[in-house]
């Protein structure tokens, strides 16, 4: 298996997941996270949370049926406060205030759902296009809470071909070779389960921030 594990316990196992890698099969995929589980392991480690196919990192799978059911619990809006996630992702322009917390319902299959992102400025790069790099927490996370809040206040993610700006995300394309979207799922947290894991940024990162 070429994905990264980064923690093995006899619980769970936690990887590092590349971009463009769904964590799911169905309709016109191919290839999925899921399906490479089967394939290399004799008992498929179990799915019990979510990161969209574009976005890179740390993800955790179940090897039981009991730790399953327990982290799939953790990781659902009644273990908010249980799992500490933290992210990464570069933006278009710089966020005003430069830290905070976006509270905006996310329409769900016609339902309203609470969801939280709480944001920080890492660094800016400002020579043009003016872009920045933000850490990012989320409370009961939602799909695509993080694209969605941070596109709502001006600050959308490079390369989100669905909620960010498609005009410079072209723009970028044709200047920096830039095809992936800049959010990495960088840390998790139990701290219940003594797990503390962190992913390195990708490469593809480093032609869009500067470190303070």
């Amino acid at each position: 298996m070429n994905i990264p594990i980064l923690f093995e316990n006899e619980e769970c196992i936690v990887l590092n997941k590349p971009s463009g890698l769904a964590v799911q099969g169905g309709e016109k995929v191919r290839n999925s996270l899921d399906s490479i589980l089967t394939e290399e392991f004799a008992q498929r480690p179990l799915l019990v949370h979510r990161l969209d196919k574009d976005t890179s990192g740390v993800i955790l799978v179940a090897k039981t049926r009991a730790s399953a059911a327990f982290f799939t619990g953790l990781f659902a809006e009644k273990g908010a406060g249980r799992v500490f996630k933290q992210y990464k992702a570069v933006c278009k322009g710089k966020p005003t205030p430069e830290s905070g917390c976006i509270n905006m319902e996310i329409y769900i299959r016609g339902f309203a759902k609470r969801a939280e992102t709480r944001y920080r400025l890492v660094s800016v790069r400002n020579a043009p296009p003016l872009v920045s790099l933000l850490e990012i927490e989320t409370v009961a996370g939602r799909m695509h809470q993080i694209r969605r809040h941070l596109a709502q206040i001006g600050v959308p993610i490079l390369g989100d071909d669905k909620y960010g700006d498609f005009t410079l995300n072209k723009s970028l394309h044709k200047t920096t070779g830039l095809k992936r979207l800049l959010l990495h799922a960088e840390r998790l947290v139990i701290s219940e389960k003594k797990i503390d894991v962190s992913a390195p940024l990708p490469v593809y990162f480093s032609s869009f921030i500067i470190e303070k």
